[in-house]
């Protein structure tokens, strides 16, 4: 059943590469022309028509074909995964670059689709991550052709130290005439320029995919249709929906759909004329449901609609989604389709189903994404059973930014299991030196300006979806306890809004630990902290004091003082007396609470 269709557009450049080893041209488009100086070789997909003539008695052309063989049995989602190693092979032949006469390696690879585009691209390893991957598996050159705005601190020019692709703004580098225009220009020069010279033609390019909701399978929601070889196409009344799956069906695995063997169920009358038809034994896809299943929420009880168009006001759109990378070309945009056509049958109001959107990460393990057909995949049971649900959980959330790709550490859980049980002895510690109820005391400052400071970063990193940092905030906030002592009433106001902290990212350990600590009410049913803002005011700061930029001392002075009373008493201090020689300072650079350096 073919209900509709989402389609992409691209604005580039189409041209050719001259093929030295026949006189085809190898097409390609680009949406980059502003890196075109930067492509160091070509990549074709297994499938490209050309890849026979390019193997062609080469000592590689056996090789070349075992490996297009093996690609076509591999699916599309497997060959272009994010984080999947890229697999290629050289073809043996070379490809002119037109606009330097250069001669580049032509490669057949995975990850390009014929499908897509003209099936071949131009390898940019520089300023392309899938490409500086597959550069760095195969030790191919790499040529940097756009300089980031800041390059002294990344090492960006020299390709051999990079770590990733950059595919931001910055100068044409490495470009002919076009050097020094911002890349955004240069990538319109470039394409006018090439087009003028004959080379190529900018052009629009359109993606289209069909949309099919039909699947051949006994689970799912039966299409309500009838086929009538009088009336055609029939509808099922309203009156006889929904549809119930017959739960006789026998799950052979072989062709065709389960329910068109089950006769009760495929043969029935037609609504219109009586007379004998054939039901639908087609079921919708699982994502035709899950397209919508947040309108329902809004209206669990509803037994005649799908969902009241009054309660779907009042509570969308979702004030945020968070999904997995996969989830959003697939299910995100079908889910925005089925909000415009209810928008447009008059069921809604709004036009996007949800305000903001949380892309997840996903895993990785020896640098790819885990699968079982890799034999990188983590059993979480056997994870679980060594350290816990709880040390997985914190490792996880700790390990990157949810937005973030995941590079799975045996030793990385190792230390998040060492900083649980480290929390768990010291929990232990305050207690024999402390006993709950008491009032802590501005005696204790820094403990207590530690806690409270812990407490109104971890709430304002959470709200953000900062997890990692966050759990960093609560490894300080144990180290200053231990520094402590973990005696008095602030250890113990230190290490209940510790345990408090770390329940949402480890709540069966908290909550043990929060009954330890001799709490009779679940420690989910507590109030969340609260922060006094007047013990995140220090009275005292440690002032770092610099000549020529090197440290020479450190001073302790009251916090918020003026800049002109913080530079005589640096001034005054005898270790910068000593490099100063009686001579005064050329300039005395302050950075108020923080840093004084004196330039002599």
């Amino acid at each position: 059943v073919f209900v509709g269709f989402w389609l992409g557009r691209w604005v580039g450049v189409v041209f050719g590469f001259s093929v030295l080893v026949c006189s085809d041209r190898l097409p390609v488009f680009t949406t980059r022309p502003d890196t075109i100086f930067g492509a160091t070789y070509v990549v074709v997909a297994p499938e490209h028509p050309l890849v026979e003539k390019l193997i062609k008695g080469k000592p590689q052309e056996n090789e070349v074909r075992a490996f297009v063989e093996r690609m076509a049995r591999k699916s599309k989602q497997d060959r272009t995964a994010e984080g999947a190693k890229k697999e290629g092979l050289f073809t043996g032949a070379h490809a002119v670059n037109p606009v330097n006469g250069e001669a580049i390696p032509i490669w057949v690879a995975d990850y390009v689709l014929v499908e897509y585009g003209t099936g071949a691209i131009m390898a940019v390893p520089t300023h392309d991550q899938r490409d500086f991957l597959f550069a760095r598996e195969h030790h191919l050159p790499m040529r940097v052709v756009i300089q980031p705005p800041e390059t002294s601190s990344t090492g960006y020019k020299v390709p051999g130290t990079l770590v990733e692709a950059y595919e931001g703004e910055g100068a044409q580098v490495n470009s002919a005439q076009f050097d020094g225009l911002p890349n955004a220009e240069g990538k319109k020069k470039i394409a006018a320029w090439m087009e003028e010279k004959g080379m190529g033609r900018r052009t629009v390019q359109w993606r289209l995919r069909d949309w099919l909701v039909s699947r051949q399978r006994y689970w799912g929601t039966p299409i309500p249709v009838i086929y009538c070889a009088a009336c055609g196409v029939v509808p099922v009344p309203e009156k006889d929906l929904p549809v119930a799956l017959p739960e006789k069906v026998s799950i052979t695995g072989e062709g065709g759909s389960p329910l068109a063997k089950v006769k009760e169920f495929v043969e029935v009358s037609c609504p219109r004329c009586k007379k004998p038809a054939r039901r639908e034994t087609d079921t919708m896809a699982t994502f035709f449901d899950s397209s919508w299943y947040f309108l329902r929420f809004c209206s669990p009880g509803e037994k005649n609609l799908p969902f009241d168009p009054k309660d779907a006001a009042f509570w969308m759109p979702v004030d945020q989604y968070i999904g997995g990378i996969e989830h959003a070309i697939l299910h995100l945009l079908y889910s925005r389709f089925f909000t415009k056509f209810l928008r447009d049958a008059g069921l809604l109001t709004l036009g996007e189903p949800f305000s903001r959107l949380l892309t997840q990460g996903m895993v990785l393990k020896d640098g790819e994404v885990m699968s079982k057909s890799r034999g990188n995949v983590v059993d979480p049971d056997e994870v679980i059973a060594k350290h816990g649900a709880d040390a997985l959980r914190l490792f996880i959330l700790f390990a990157a930014p949810p937005e973030d790709q995941l590079e799975w550490n045996d030793s990385g859980i190792e230390g998040i299991d060492r900083f649980l049980r480290k929390i768990w002895d010291l929990a232990e510690a305050v207690m024999a030196k402390t006993s709950g109820g008491q009032t802590p005391t501005g005696s204790d400052s820094d403990l207590r300006r530690a806690t409270h400071a812990a407490i109104k970063r971890v709430t304002e990193e959470i709200d953000s979806f900062k997890f990692n940092t966050a759990i960093s905030a609560l490894m300080e906030l144990k180290n200053a306890i231990e520094k402590s002592g973990g005696q008095g009433a602030a250890a113990r106001e230190a290490i209940e809004a510790l345990v408090q902290l770390i329940s949402p990212f480890a709540p069966h350990f908290a909550e043990e630990l929060w009954e330890k600590l001799g709490h009779t009410e679940w420690l989910a049913k507590s109030r969340w902290p609260a922060y006094d803002a007047a013990l995140l005011v220090q009275k005292e700061v440690t002032l770092v004091v610099q000549v020529n930029g090197k440290v020479r001392s450190r001073l302790t002075v009251p916090a918020g003082l003026d800049k002109e009373v913080l530079r005589a008493k640096v001034l005054a201090d005898p270790a910068v007396q000593k490099w100063l020689d009686g001579k005064p300072p050329q300039d005395v650079i302050v950075v108020p609470n923080r840093l004084v350096n004196v330039v002599v």
